[in-house]
């Protein structure tokens, strides 16, 4: 199926390991296509010993899309697309230890990440990756219906002032991502339907009593985490993910406190969530 790189699956379900490129080294445009394809397949794709300078980590991002800045960290100088990740001794909490998509409450969420450890604790560290589109067709056709006609609110006001108050930064004035999106959103590229809600971000569903949005949510958030519709990778100093944020969600297991785990994230440029057979959210 692949003529420039071996994909290896990882399970039926989601995740797949890329072997025969030097993603350090320029590629073709046949090479990024395979790439595309095998993230389109697998929803998350990894890569081995790839010790990635900023550079090459930001040229091989741009391949795939126009990149994305944080709305509340910026990267290093030179350099601000480069989301730094780094836990150690210091750190209080870390981010992503809650299922979630990236930047979800952005208007329009990015479409993937990529992130690159250049150091990780000798044990621990995993991250877990689930398959939303698995979860949603698992849900009974009644339910699938049911979901099909909500939205709902991901706000990263509470996120991001939580993780700046732990790292003593004050970001008075400062305001962040709110947006409504479908609670199933289709997939721009495959037409796959798949479950648009997570822990991190999402506040409420819209225009349903409190207590009805705030047991569906329950109940899917317990749906996604099942082992079924997940992959979990062992990180080794300069692997490397590649996550399709509008079919999954990842969360990051920090059980190696008070090792040191290290990288950087490049992320990709989306576009606005929507449903197919229903209005784009405004």
């Amino acid at each position: 199926m692949y003529r420039h790189i071996q994909v290896i699956p990882l399970t039926a379900v989601i995740g797949a390991e890329v072997h025969g490129l030097d993603i350090t080294c320029p590629l073709n445009t046949e090479q990024v296509a395979e790439i595309r394809r095998a993230l389109l397949e697998h929803q998350v794709i990894f890569f081995r010993d790839q010790p990635l300078t900023l550079e090459q980590h930001r040229r091989f991002g741009l391949y795939f899309g126009a990149l994305h800045q944080h709305p509340n960290v910026r990267g290093p100088e030179g350099f601000p697309e480069l989301l730094p990740i780094q836990a150690d001794a210091s750190t209080v909490r870390i981010a992503g230890d809650r299922w979630h998509s990236d930047v979800s409450c952005d208007p329009e969420p990015p479409m993937g990440s990529i992130l690159h450890l250049h150091e990780v604790p000798a044990r621990g560290g995993d991250t877990l990756f689930c398959n939303t589109e698995a979860a949603f067709a698992a849900l009974s056709p009644g339910l699938q219906q049911y979901l099909q006609g909500l939205t709902a609110t991901h706000d990263g006001e509470h996120v991001y002032r939580s993780r700046n108050r732990n790292k003593g930064i004050d970001d008075t004035g400062r305001h962040y991502p709110r947006s409504s999106h479908p609670v199933v959103r289709t997939h721009p590229e495959t037409g796959r339907k798949g479950l648009f809600v997570n822990a991190n971000f999402t506040t409420h569903i819209n225009d349903v009593p409190r207590e009805e949005s705030e047991a569906v949510l329950a109940f899917l958030y317990q749906h996604l985490a099942r082992p079924e519709f997940q992959v979990r990778f062992r990180w080794q100093p300069h692997s490397v993910a590649f996550w399709d944020n509008r079919s999954t969600q990842h969360l990051a297991v920090w059980d190696y406190y008070p090792a040191r785990r290290a990288g950087h994230r490049v992320t990709l440029r989306g576009d606005r969530p929507f449903q197919s057979g229903v209005a784009h959210v405004a």
